[in-house]
């Protein structure tokens, strides 16, 4: 994908978000009032399943601030960039129609609990009964 195109329209991010950063490496979303980003970065597959084949995969954070930090938790792992982009408009939805202000991180850590991430990839490696 060329890194000056968009990952997703405008008119298909819920109201208050827009695009931060659309790179081939990185995708990010910003909220216009509340202090929250969500980003999506391809990294190493280092941790995945290894009967996958995985080289690389795209993990999911968000990103907000506590006093005078940024801090950013991981939502999850999903395999292809497309999961990426489906995850982070579904992760922004469910906040778009949730949280009306950030007053805490659990509150969207609990709403982040509800979203549903396609293509997910599993973490771990092989234990003796599945070999």
């Amino acid at each position: 994908m060329n890194s000056n195109s968009r990952a997703l329209p405008p008119d298909a991010l819920p109201p208050g978000w827009s695009e931060s950063t659309v790179s081939d490496d990185e995708l990010a979303y910003r909220h216009c009032q509340l202090p929250l980003e969500f980003v999506a970065a391809r990294t190493t597959a280092d941790n995945c399943h290894p009967g996958l084949g995985l080289g690389c995969c795209w993990e999911l954070q968000y990103g907000y601030p506590v006093g005078n930090q940024s801090v950013s938790d991981v939502i999850g792992r999903v395999s292809t960039r497309r999961a990426a982009v489906d995850g982070l408009l579904e992760c922004m939805h469910g906040v778009h129609e949730t949280i009306e202000s950030v007053d805490s991180p659990v509150t969207v850590g609990e709403v982040l609990e509800c979203v549903s991430l396609s293509s997910l990839v599993p973490a771990g490696s092989l234990g003796p009964d599945e070999r």
